[in-house]
Parts: C-alpha cells; structure tokens; sequence
C-alpha cells in the first residue's frame, strides 16, 4: 500500500507499507517523496504495482518526483530513469499497469503521454495516443491478457472536480493500433435540458471472459454516474443504471432524503471479481456497491469507513448517544454506535459538508446545524436532532459561505458566522427566534468561530485567529469586546471550548503553541503547562469522586501527538491510544460522553467516528 494524503509544503512524506502474511501484520517503509492521495486527481491510478517479470521488483509512480523503484519488495526505494520532467500540475505518473510482461506507464503533465517497458530500463512511447480535449490526461486502464487490448479511460481534467469530458480507448497491443470505444460521447443533452458533461474513470476487465470489460462515467450530475459493460471488447455497451435495484438497508444515509438511493456519483473505481464475472463493485463519493447477479447492488463496507467528521456532539440527555457533522454527507443523528444511522443524514434541509452543529447546553434537546446545501443552509431541531426544521430565512451569504454557528445556553439567542470555502469571511449574524429573521452584528470579529457559554445565556465567546484576539460578549452577541489578546494567531484551526458546567471556563487549542485556559471568562489566559501542543479537545463525564470533568484532546506531552485524558484539570495526561491505533489527520474535534466516563468520540479525516472505552 502506497500512503501519503497531501503534497503541500507542510505535508508529511508519503511511505509504504507492506506484509507478507495477508495484511495480519504491516511494515513501513517512509519515502523521501509526497503523495497525494486526497488531492485532485485521486481517481486516478494505480500508481503501484509488482513488476510482471519478478515479484520482488515494485514501481511507484509520483506527483512531483517521478518514478521510484523497489528490489526487496517494497523494504527500500530509490529513483528509476523514467524520461518525463514534472510540472506544478502535480499530476506525474497518473497509472502504472502490466501488460503482459510489458509495463506501461501514464503521464499526464504537459500533455498525455503513455510509456512501456519491456526491460524495467529502456522506456519507449507507445504512439497513437488519442489527442484532444478529452484525452488530455489519462485516468485509468485495465490488460485483458486474451485478447491483447489495453483499455485507457481519459477526461479533461484530472479530476473528481472539474470534469466536463472524455472517453475511453482500446490499445492492441500485438499491432500498436488504438480504436476509440468510448460508450457515450458527453455533451449532449441531461433530462432535465442540461448539458449533460462527464468523464471516464474506473476500467476492469473480466479475467475469465475475454472481451468483457466494465468502464464508469465520473463527475456526471445530471443523469448520475454509471457503470458500462460490455462483452465484445467496447463494440457495443449496456449501461448497468437503468436497471439496477439497490438495497441500502444497512446504511440509510445512502438515499440522500429521498425515498430511493441513486446509483451514485464520482465513480473513480470498478473491479471484476477474477472468480465470478457477475460480481463487481464500484466505488462512488460515498460508498462500496456490489452485485452478483448485475441488477441487485448494496453497499459491500462491512469493516471499511471513510468519512471525514468535522463536528461531535454528545448530548447529556436523550435518545441519542452522539450526533456527528461530516464532509460531504451531512449531520447524523447516532441512536446506537455500533450501526449506520437508521434515520439517515439529516434532512430538511439534505447538507452537503455540514459546517456548523450547536446544542444548547441548558436546554440539550435544542440543536442546531449548518451546511453546504442547494436549498437552506441552516436548520433547528426540538427533539435532540430526530427531526428539523429549516430556518424561516437567512443572511444572503449565507448560500455561499455558510460557516460555524452556536446557540446560547437557553436556546434563545443563535449566533452564525460565514466562511467561503476560499477562506474569505464575513459579517456574523444572530437570530432570537429560531431563524426566521437575522440581524448582523458589527463588532464581531469576521470568520471567528462563536461559542457560547454552557451556564450563563447571555455569553458568547470567540476567537480571532487572525489578530490572536479573544473577543466577549455578556448581552446575547448583541455586542463584542475585545479580551485577551497577543495570544497565538495565523491559523484558522486555533479553537476555543466552554467546560460544561462552568461559567467562563475556557480553554484554547492553539496546536504547537501549546494549550491554554481562562477562568474568567476569557480576559486572561495561562498557558497550560503540561502540554507542549493541543489540536483539539472536548469534555466528558467526571472520573469517581473528580468534581471537574474529564478534559480529551488530540495534543503532544514530550512531543509524542496521541489522544489524552486528563482526570485532573490538565495537570497531567494519560494517552488512551497506542501505536496500532492512529488515524491519520485526527485534530478536527474530539469529545468525550457526558454519561459514561472515560469514553471518547474522535473524529477523523477518512477513516469515520472512532470511539474508545476504558479497559
């Protein structure tokens, strides 16, 4: 497994990881190179594969730093001769993959190029490449062994984002001759009167049928995304859509509000089982679906997450032992953790990216959330977050930056502050009856994230990343004061939590610069002494016979970042995660349970809500 999520320059280095007894236990091999397998070009690939004439060779394909090499079955690496230079697209080596005992390589910087190898050495260009706009960077390909024919999917961009066309074209390997077998040509026309604009991602072939091969269509909104099938080599094509009946059962948040699911969107990924050519499984934004006969489909992810959650909360009360904010699918609502939301995501009004999500504190049952959505950015709920309703209206920005929102400790008062997704802010805005009007609040300072305090209604709190400000308000957010100030600015992630319970108990993550509280409702700070770092942090029950509640957070004690508790104020910290349990990114939020001591929600950036009890 290739891993590394990011290429910027504050991005760790990408690694390999590798076993030799079917994945029970793992090696890690750290590259000197980035990947980016959460950058725009995801879906394409692979870019790692064992070389077809020995099985202790790998090649690597990279974004920025070309081709990469391993003679010990992935333990050590170095740079392979590969003749491409690298440019800021960041696309490189969009796929590597065997034909026969020829190795192909993808390039998609400056223009699609395809490559093999028939020595590991010597690298050629395949000629005949397909040109135009929509053969502009390749994406996926697929060998069928029988019948001697690559099959290379293409679009216009790299993609998922911003793809508008493409197609798919079939290479015969023994003549060198290229044949465009493209099923449907994007651009013509949606049901609603759309252009209906895509491209072409995933490609598998059939391994004991010669001639059939699966391609699917990417980015295609309109008429959503499908899955094609053809027996005869790409000479004709049967769409896998109009017929499918999908059973989303086990995971409800699949029909997205309505009453039926849709066969899915951003399909980048489609295999072919190689011991039973009726089962495939294709991969969407959102999930794994599978069939074995080509007509009934249902989620296959038993063991598998790959949500990214951006807000917890766990009410003291209720039905609901947890309600979660994610990227891309929405506010859940958790009655059990052990199975996917029965009542789905959220709905009315069905969110995107949720952006904001506020219980008030006095009053648990009063929940409100805020999200990217095509109707109503904003909506309340009376009943701990079953049910909602949108706001009666809101802020004409709120369409386009819809940002973080709070709700004071009696659920009168609603605070919402706007952030675009380019990062430019706006006027915040407060509301005292559940939405249906707005007013902007000046003196608030733009972007900063409201929080509210959990025992006096008349409090918000909030934190100016940029000027490294604590700003307060004692009248309802009608008005904001500036209060500490000179603390750590210039990073939007720095945050501020309210201890449950108290008022004016503050305490400030500001990642590397440590960790901080206030006591005084946020006039002065002191640094916490016994973390060296703090991302996020929440709060949960008390330990037996503590009086304060028990402090979690993502954060570094002697420069070691793990999840901690702290039974004692923050005066020292016991680590509640080992080695074997990391999840890549996991300082967006965290919180502990209100009911039941010592267990904490986590949330992660791809790998879902994880939770741990005491042992």
């Amino acid at each position: 497994l290739a891993v590394g999520t990011y290429t910027q320059s504050w991005a760790g280095n990408g690694a390999v990881l590798r076993s030799d007894d079917r994945g029970a236990t793992w090696s890690r091999t750290d590259l000197p190179v980035k990947l980016g397998a959460n950058e725009d070009g995801r879906g394409a690939g692979e870019r790692l594969i064992v070389d077809p004439r020995d099985s202790d060779t790998l090649w690597l394909g990279s974004r920025h730093d070309g081709l990469w090499r391993s003679s010990d079955r992935g333990a050590t690496w170095a740079r392979a001769d590969f003749p491409a230079e690298p440019s800021p697209t960041g696309q490189g080596i969009t796929f590597l993959v065997a034909g026969g005992r020829t190795l192909y390589a993808s390039w998609a910087d400056g223009g699609p190029t395809l490559r093999r190898t028939r020595d590991g050495v010597d690298w050629e260009d395949v000629p005949g490449l397909p040109d135009g706009p929509a053969a502009r960077v390749p994406i996926r390909a697929a060998y069928d062994e029988a019948g001697h024919a690559l099959y290379v999917t293409f679009a216009d961009a790299p993609g998922p984002n911003g793809q508008s066309d493409g197609g798919v074209h079939r290479l015969d390997t023994a003549t060198g001759a290229w044949t465009d077998v493209t099923p449907v040509r994007p651009g013509g026309t949606a049901d609603d009167g759309s252009r209906d604009t895509f491209a072409y991602g995933g490609v598998a072939v059939d391994a004991r049928r010669p001639g059939t091969v699966v391609v699917t269509t990417n980015n295609r909104w309109a008429q959503v995304d499908t899955v094609f099938r053809s027996t005869d080599g790409g000479r004709s094509w049967t769409s896998l859509k109009e017929t499918a009946v999908l059973d989303v059962s086990e995971t409800p948040y699949l029909r997205w509000g309505e009453q039926r699911p849709k066969f899915g969107w951003w399909i980048q990924a489609v295999a072919v089982d190689p011991f039973d050519s009726r089962h495939i499984v294709y991969g969407t934004g959102a999930t794994l679906y599978g069939t074995r006969d080509l007509v009934h489909w249902a989620p296959e992810i038993r063991g598998l997450e790959e949500s990214s959650v951006r807000q917890l909360i766990s009410p003291p009360a209720g039905r609901a032992r947890l309600i979660s904010g994610l990227a891309d699918i929405g506010v859940m609502y958790h009655g059990s953790l052990t199975a996917s939301p029965s009542r789905g995501m959220a709905d009315n009004p069905v969110f995107g990216t949720a952006t904001g999500l506020a219980a008030a504190a006095g009053k648990p049952s009063y929940v409100v959330r805020t999200g990217w959505a095509s109707g109503g950015n904003g909506a309340y709920s009376r009943d701990g977050g079953r049910t909602w309703r949108p706001f009666g209206s809101q802020p004409e920005i709120a369409a386009t930056a819809p940002g973080p929102i709070a709700v004071s400790a009696d659920g009168r008062v609603l605070l919402w502050s706007f952030v675009h997704w380019d990062g430019s802010t706006h006027a915040t805005h407060r509301s005292t009856d559940n939405g249906d009007t707005w007013t902007q609040v000046p003196t608030f300072p733009k972007g900063a994230a409201p929080v509210a305090d959990p025992v006096d209604a008349g409090r918000f709190y909030a934190y100016d990343t940029v000027s490294g400000t604590v700003y307060r308000s004692v009248d309802g957010g009608l008005t904001v004061t500036a209060g500490a100030g000179q603390l750590a600015a210039g990073d939007s992630q720095f945050r501020i939590a309210a201890a449950p319970g108290r008022p004016g108990d503050l305490w400030l993550s500001a990642k590397w610069n440590g960790l901080f509280r206030s006591t005084d409702g946020g006039l002065t700070f002191t640094k916490v002494t016994s973390c060296w770092a703090s991302y996020s942090l929440g709060f949960g029950k008390a330990a037996d016979g503590a009086a304060y509640p028990a402090v979690f957070q993502v954060g570094s004690t002697e420069q070691i970042t793990a999840v901690y508790r702290s039974d004692d104020e923050g005066a020292s910290w016991t680590r509640i995660n080992d080695d074997a349990h990391q999840w890549g990114w996991i300082g967006e939020t965290i919180t502990g349970d209100p009911r039941l001591h010592g267990r904490v929600y986590l949330g992660t950036n791809g790998r879902g809500i994880q939770y741990a009890d005491p042992v």
